[in-house]
């Protein structure tokens, strides 16, 4: 594929995650080495296997974003992704300010879920005081799709507006699509994620319940997400929101913007293989790699450093090892692969556009983030250079972001240095 002359770019980030809210304090707190899991203390878990998660800390502020008498008709990913788009809009310098604007700006925000927490209050309500007790908001608090919906009625964007649910692909589908949008003429600005809020009874019972979660490290929070590392006992469920702003390079350029990367590739297919597992060789993953990296108009051999989806389990974990190996051959330690979730826990719907984010921000800062509590990989994985423990720099041109989620879907997204 022949270099786009004029390519999409990033404008803008934002973020909210247990690392922090905001980009900056996220990216500091990579470089850090930091942890956001925590004891789970937003419900009673002492009847759950799982005690542990990845909370949005307490400096989180929704009415910076959120008129505070709009907050009982939203549920927690909703008010995520309302102030991570905030900070990506201020950054980008995006206004929709006319007709024409509002016409041509699209939002795509995913969710893996949407909003759990209020369709468990519900069903207490009903247990408990009746079905007339329920608030009017109730089903707009929790639809997936009201995180794009209040995101763009906030901001008057009357392009296309949608919302991927496909679980941990969500948001990096959310990015795909907005670039297909970019590319095919239907929108000239796309503000897209991803939000999930999902930190509740129903998801921690319920992974649990599926034996994908740590239980192992109740009483040691920051060193259960361990991701490639033989120790890794199921992952660490998480909340949060990402979201960028895309948009052509002249686009950008006309109205004075800075672009910080660009989103060259896009690559998506399906396991077709198990409901919850990928295939042992990375097979769907690799169809996705492969196809993000054509996309992008470069080789394999030009990314230096894949974020792995990888969520510190078995057989996820050395699957997708095995799907990078067939796709960037014996690279040894010229390819760099870490995983940010052994910080951040796994933000389910959100993941895809937080490691975006993150990828964008090595990049930017040609620095490596590094995969925490990695001290004894897993035989397959060896042989890249996995960034155990610490942060280091290394020169980067082309990254690769992978997202794969339950149902066997699978999502690569390729950035590029401006």
């Amino acid at each position: 594929m022949a270099p786009d002359t004029d390519p999409i770019v990033v404008t803008g980030m934002g973020a909210v995650s247990p690392l922090g809210v905001g980009v900056d304090a996220n990216w500091q707190a990579l470089l850090e080495g930091r942890s956001g899991i925590v004891m789970n203390d937003r419900f009673d878990v002492s009847a759950f296997a799982a005690k542990i998660a990845g909370l949005v800390p307490g400096s989180f502020d929704p009415t910076t974003a959120v008129d505070p008498k709009d907050l009982k008709k939203m549920d927690l990913f909703i008010q995520y992704g309302l102030v991570a788009a905030a900070e990506a809009l201020t950054q980008s310098g995006w206004v929709a300010d006319s007709a024409d604007r509002q016409a041509v700006t699209a939002t795509i925000i995913g969710s893996g879920v949407g909003g759990s927490p209020v369709m468990a209050e519900a069903v207490d309500i009903i247990r408990d005081k009746g079905p007339r007790r329920l608030s009017p908001f109730t089903v707009p608090a929790f639809l997936a799709n009201l995180a794009a919906g209040w995101i763009s009625i906030k901001y008057g964007f009357k392009g296309p507006i949608g919302a991927p649910v496909t679980a941990c692909a969500a948001s990096a589908q959310a990015i795909g699509d907005g670039m297909r949008l970019i590319r095919t003429g239907e929108a000239d600005v796309v503000v897209c994620g991803g939000a999930e809020g999902s930190v509740d009874p129903i998801s921690i019972g319920g992974f649990a319940a599926s034996r994908a979660l740590n239980t192992s490290f109740n009483d040691r929070p920051t060193e259960a997400s361990r991701p490639f590392d033989k120790g890794h006992a199921g992952f660490v469920l998480a909340e949060g929101a990402a979201v960028v702003v895309i948009e052509r390079l002249s686009h950008a350029l006309a109205r004075g913007a800075k672009p910080l990367a660009i989103a060259a590739g896009y690559g998506t297919s399906a396991d077709a293989y198990h409901l919850t597992a990928g295939s042992p060789d990375g097979a769907g993953a690799q169809v996705a790699m492969n196809n993000a990296i054509r996309n992008a108009g470069i080789a394999p051999d030009d990314i230096g450093y894949v974020n792995a989806h990888a969520t510190s389990t078995e057989v996820g974990d050395n699957a997708e090892i095995n799907g990078i190996r067939a796709v960037f051959g014996d690279r040894g330690q010229s390819l760099a692969v870490s995983s940010t979730k052994s910080a951040t826990g796994h933000m389910l719907g959100a993941a895809g556009a937080m490691e975006a984010v993150i990828s964008i921000l090595a990049l930017r800062h040609q620095m490596l983030p590094p995969t925490l509590n990695l001290h004894d990989p897993e035989d397959v994985a060896r042989q890249f250079d996995l960034v155990p423990l610490t942060a280091k720099p290394k020169a980067l041109r082309h990254v690769l972001s992978n997202s794969f989620g339950f149902g066997g879907v699978n999502a690569s997204l390729v950035f590029s240095a401006i």
